[in-house]
C-alpha cells in the first residue's frame, strides 16, 4: 500500500546544514505518533564547488577527477576539481530548449576508459515537437568536444509540449542502458499501452539494439526495447548497490511522488492507480491508488516534493548513512534520506532545509562524498562535507 508522509523541518543555523530531527516510520497512511528514534545526526556543510550554470541537469565524474555537467539550455561542460568551468564543449547536438526539455542526463559508458565513449540524453526537435532521444559520442581525449556522435535511441513519437520528458540514464550490469521515460504530460493515457514509448522504462543495449531477454520481445502490439510501464515523469534512478536492481523517483501530480524498485514487466500504475490529484480542481485521478496487478511504489510523499536526482550512499564518509538512498526535491528545495531496511524504506529524514535552491541531481563521487546540482539561473555545484 502506498504511503503518506507529511514531515515538517526544524530551521537550520545558517553556516551548518543539519538533518531534520523529524522521521517518519510507520507503514499506514497516516503521519506516524511515535517517530522512530533519529540515529546521531552528522553536521554537514555543502560547499560550494562551481557557479554559474544556466539549469543545471546532470553531472558525471571523469577518471582524472574533472565533471562533466549538463546545462539545460544545451551546453556540456568541465568542471575542474577546483571548480573552474570549461568553454562549452562542441559538438553536443540539437535540442528543444523550452520548459522542462534541454540537454539532460549524461553518464559515462561502461568501457570509458578505453573508449571514452559518452551518453546523453535530451529533447530532440522535430519541427516545433519534441521527442527523447539518447546519443553516444567519444569524448575527446582533451575534454574540448564530443566527436562521432550518433543517436542510438529515439522516442517514436515527436509531441507538442514542454513537459514530463523523464530521461535518466542507468547503466546496468550487464551492460544494458535503462532509460526512464515521462509521459509527455498531455499524453498521460498511453502510459498504459505497450505500442509507444510514453510513460515507459526501456533497456536497450549501448549501441541502441534490443535484448533478447526484454519483458516483451515478440509480444504482439508491444514495442520490445519496453521495460516497465505506467509512469508518469521518473526523473531520478540508480542501481541498488547490492542487488543491482534500478531504483527511480518519479514525480507525481498534486501529490503521489514515488520510489520504485523496477521490475521487468510490471505496471506501475499511472494515470489509473495514483494517490495524485489533478491541479487547479484536485479532483481524483484514475480509478484508485492500488490494484492487484499494479506494482506500489516503495515510498510516496504526499504533498508532493518534486522528486529528482536519485542515488544510493556506499562509503562511510556520513556516520550512519551508508545504504541510503538520498533524492533531490525542486519544489522544497532539499535533500531527502530514505533509510532502508533491504528493500523497504523505513523512515525519511529531511536535509538542507535551509538551502532555498531546488535540487535536481544528486551523486556519490569517488571520493565517497555527495554532490548536487541546483536548478537555477545560477546553479551550483555543491559537496557535502562532513564537519
Amino acid at each position: 500500500m502506498a504511503r503518506r508522509r507529511t514531515l515538517r523541518a526544524l530551521a537550520a543555523p545558517p553556516t551548518l546544514f543539519w538533518l531534520a530531527a523529524c522521521e517518519a516510520g510507520s507503514a499506514s497512511a497516516q503521519p506516524s505518533s511515535a517517530p522512530a528514534a533519529a540515529a546521531p545526526e552528522p553536521r554537514l556543510r555543502a560547499g560550494v564547488i562551481a557557479r554559474g550554470l544556466e539549469h543545471p541537469w546532470s553531472l558525471a565524474f571523469l577518471p582524472d577527477g574533472r565533471m562533466l555537467v549538463t546545462e539545460r539550455p544545451g551546453r556540456l561542460r568541465v568542471v575542474a576539481a577546483d571548480g573552474r568551468l570549461s568553454a562549452p564543449l562542441a559538438g553536443v547536438p540539437e535540442v528543444f530548449a523550452r520548459g522542462q526539455g534541454g540537454l539532460l542526463d549524461v553518464v559515462l559508458g561502461p568501457a570509458f576508459e578505453r573508449d571514452r565513449s559518452v551518453f546523453l540524453s535530451f529533447a530532440q526537435p522535430v519541427g516545433g515537437r519534441a521527442r527523447i532521444a539518447v546519443a553516444r559520442a567519444e569524448l575527446r581525449p582533451d575534454a574540448s568536444a564530443l566527436r562521432d556522435v550518433h543517436v542510438i535511441f529515439a522516442q517514436h513519437d515527436a509531441v507538442a509540449g514542454n513537459n514530463n520528458f523523464g530521461s535518466r540514464l542507468v547503466f546496468a550490469r550487464d551492460g544494458t542502458l535503462f532509460v526512464t521515460l515521462g509521459d509527455r504530460f498531455a499524453w498521460r493515457d498511453r502510459a498504459q499501452s505497450l505500442d509507444n514509448h510514453f510513460g515507459k522504462i526501456v533497456r536497450i543495449r549501448a549501441d541502441g539494439s534490443v535484448p533478447n531477454d526484454n519483458p516483451f520481445v515478440g509480444r504482439a502490439g508491444a514495442l520490445p526495447e519496453i521495460y516497465d510501464y505506467g509512469h508518469r515523469n521518473p526523473q531520478g534512478a540508480a542501481l541498488h548497490p547490492l542487488s543491482g536492481e534500478l531504483w527511480t523517483s518519479e514525480h507525481g501530480p498534486q501529490g503521489g511522488d514515488e520510489v520504485n524498485l523496477e521490475r521487468a514487466g510490471a505496471n506501475y500504475g499511472w494515470p489509473v492507480i495514483t494517490t495524485g490529484r489533478e491541479y487547479g480542481s484536485g479532483a481524483r485521478i484514475g480509478e484508485g491508488t492500488e490494484r492487484a496487478d499494479v506494482t506500489p511504489p516503495l515510498w510516496e510523499w504526499t504533498p508532493s516534493i518534486a522528486p529528482s536526482g536519485l542515488a544510493f550512499c556506499t562509503s562511510e564518509r556520513y556516520a550512519g548513512w551508508r545504504g541510503s538512498v538520498f533524492v533531490g526535491a525542486l519544489k522544497f528545495q532539499l535533500l531527502a534520506r530514505l533509510v532502508t531496511d533491504g528493500n523497504r524504506i523505513v523512515r525519511e529524514q529531511r536535509l538542507l532545509t535551509d538551502l532555498r535552491q531546488r535540487v535536481r541531481d544528486v551523486r556519490q563521487g569517488p571520493d565517497g562524498l555527495l554532490y548536487l546540482l541546483t536548478d537555477e539561473d545560477d546553479g551550483r555545484l555543491l559537496r557535502l562535507d562532513p564537519v
